[in-house]
């Protein structure tokens, strides 16, 4: 049993998740977690909603409302979204707690104390008109390097290169499209360059990484230079040191914070455990292993700045020096990024009405069939695109046709010759070939979750699906009502894949493995779902804010990662369907609301 840490992209709370947030960081880690913990191993599934910088400090003051007001507005629709969708975070925080501002405060302090935080004076952005510092990513213009039209103020999406908005050609504002005025002002940098040979050595180590994460971590390695962490703002965590921390206009980067809100994350889940130092087995330990989600544009924070923070407080670069009081803390084991997910044809936008937001698409669809669809289609390894009609197929061809159909046929035909799981026969060659496809499939569908290859793990795991659905068609157990014993084999041995399958199918199919679970008269908890839990701020008394939370290892003895044998006699009640068929003119319907906005 291993002990991994699954660390989870922090949405920004500045607005309501689309699919296209859930499909790169929500569900491939969801899947990832559940089957770990299906096969024994102890998981800490962590993240929250990122809520500072200069974005939500805009939105505040163009609807009138405090930034902590925005944010714990959308904190809440978010934490709600991501529960109903059935993500099984042990823990979903935020960034405005008082223990993340600590564990932010610590990780500085210690950068700083080792030489890796180095204060140096640099030309910031300001808007002419509001007199506000404009961050990198609120800038665009074309790359000094490749010359693409629509690099940002930190990073050049077409050629890969860090960039500072100084550089850029004919920069803009992207809040109002003026010129950024650029004016002088002190700063703290992350001396980046300080950890070149040591990032350099652990990357050539991640040989299971995709490949173009690998290909992109490396290739920033050959333009590294200092990277500001802290920024003219009133909207953050103070920079604590004396002389700055009392600065009501500097604070730091949010990126700077937001990466280390795994590690107070992680923090924050222990103290509510019972058990404060529970967390340093996950980040301690050097035999543990992290996993972290997110969309490919988060590539650079995550195997350059986290882990050169990560370096900086341990002593590990090139100026050395003594960890902090967190001690030595684990470099990522792989980032697993996803490529980017548009629909119809178009990128996600919700100024242009090019979006289906999390809340929209469960208030009118099941979870798992956007579960399913995320799986099957998603934006895994390239780029993919959404559609309403491949959404329809998916759902009424794969899950009702094909899932749903041999679950509701097997209860049904066990229901209304036997009324329980029946007592099974001597089995024939047909029979066990069946039971041994579903046995394999556990090692293959696992091993493929295990190393990010959703697609082709529920594809695997669909297949055996289609493999019992042939089953039942060529024994036609409707044909044996004359024959009981062998009729009892057939029902037995359908209900046996049935079960299966609902185990490899159950990482990506949370809601409706219950369903199946209780169709052939399972009781207690298989597949369990998070809640939502009201807490106090743990340091601040006066605040309150809700977490994602969860009794998961409920399901661990029903549903291990193994075949589940099934029990005759259990009583099986008529079946209801587990899925729901989507009806002809839904595409067009999603289609009218898509053109009107």
């Amino acid at each position: 049993m291993s002990r991994i840490l699954s660390a989870v992209a922090w949405p920004y709370a500045n607005g309501p998740r689309h699919i296209g947030h859930v499909a790169g960081f929500g569900v491939p880690s969801d899947v990832f977690s559940r089957y770990m913990r299906m096969a024994g191993h102890d998981v800490l599934m962590v993240s929250g909603t990122d809520e500072h910088g200069t974005p939500i400090l805009v939105q505040a003051e163009q609807e009138g409302v405090s930034p902590q007001e925005l944010a714990d507005r959308y904190n809440r629709v978010i934490v709600e979204d991501l529960t109903q969708l059935g993500l099984s975070y042990d823990l979903f925080t935020r960034t405005t707690t008082r223990n993340h501002y600590a564990v932010v405060q610590e990780m500085f302090r210690t950068v700083h104390k080792n030489g890796y935080m180095v204060e140096q004076t640099t030309m910031n952005a300001i808007s002419p008109s509001t007199g506000r510092t404009l961050p990198d990513r609120y800038i665009e213009g074309t790359c000094p390097i490749c010359g693409y039209d629509g690099a940002r103020g930190d990073q050049c999406d077409n050629c890969g290169n860090q960039l500072d908005a100084i550089d850029l050609k004919n920069p803009r504002s992207r809040i109002n499209g003026e010129t950024p005025k650029f004016v002088e002002s002190n700063h703290f940098f992350l001396d980046l360059p300080a950890f070149v040979d040591a990032l350099g050595d652990w990357l050539r180590t991640r040989t299971e990484w995709r490949p173009n994460v690998l290909k992109f971590s490396l290739n920033l390695l050959d333009d590294v230079r200092p990277r500001a962490m802290s920024r003219d703002i009133d909207w953050g965590i103070p920079i604590p040191l004396e002389g700055w921390e009392d600065n009501p206009s500097k604070r730091l980067y949010v990126w700077f914070d937001a990466v280390i809100g795994y590690l107070s994350a992680s923090i924050e889940w222990a103290r509510r455990s019972g058990d404060p130092e529970a967390w340093r087995g996950f980040w301690n330990d050097p035999e543990s292993l992290s996993y972290y989600f997110m969309g490919k544009d988060n590539i650079t924070f995550h195997s350059q700045i986290w882990p050169a923070e990560l370096l900086g407080y341990a002593g590990g670069g090139s100026k050395g020096g003594t960890p902090g009081v967190y001690g030595d803390l684990n470099l990522p084991t792989e980032v697993v990024s996803s490529e980017f997910l548009t629909m119809e044809g178009k990128q996600f936008s919700s100024s242009r009405g090019v979006v289906i937001y999390v809340r929209d698409m469960l208030s009118r669809y099941q979870p798992d069939a956007l579960r399913y669809y995320i799986s099957t289609a998603g934006p895994e390894a390239q780029d993919a695109d959404f559609t309403w009609a491949d959404f329809k197929r998916r759902t009424n061809d794969e899950l009702v046709a094909g899932w749903g159909n041999l679950v509701n046929r097997t209860a049904s035909m066990i229901h209304k010759n036997v009324g329980a799981i029946p007592e099974p026969g001597p089995r024939t060659t047909r029979d066990e070939d069946l039971l041994a496809t579903t046995t394999t499939a556990f090692g293959r569908v696992g091993d493929l979750i295990g190393t990010h290859r959703h697609r082709a793990a529920i594809g695997e795991a669909m297949r055996v699906v289609q493999e019992a659905n042939r089953y039942i068609s060529e024994t036609e157990p409707w044909k044996l009502k004359n024959d009981p014993e062998r009729l009892g084999t057939v029902l037995h041995t359908a209900a046996q894949a049935v079960s299966d399958c609902n185990t490899l199918l159950s990482p990506f199919l949370p809601h409706s493995a219950q369903a199946v679970h209780e169709a052939l008269g399972g009781t207690g908890t298989f597949s369990p779902l998070p809640r939502i839990d009201e807490v106090t701020d743990l340091d601040d008394a006066s605040r309150q804010y809700p977490v994602i939370t969860g009794d998961y290892r409920l399901g661990e003895t029903v549903a291990a990662w193994r075949p589940r044998a099934i029990v005759p006699g259990t009583p099986v009640e008529k079946p209801t369907p587990v899925f729901t068929k989507l009806d002809d003119d839904m595409v067009e319907t999603e289609l009218d609301r898509l053109r009107q906005g």
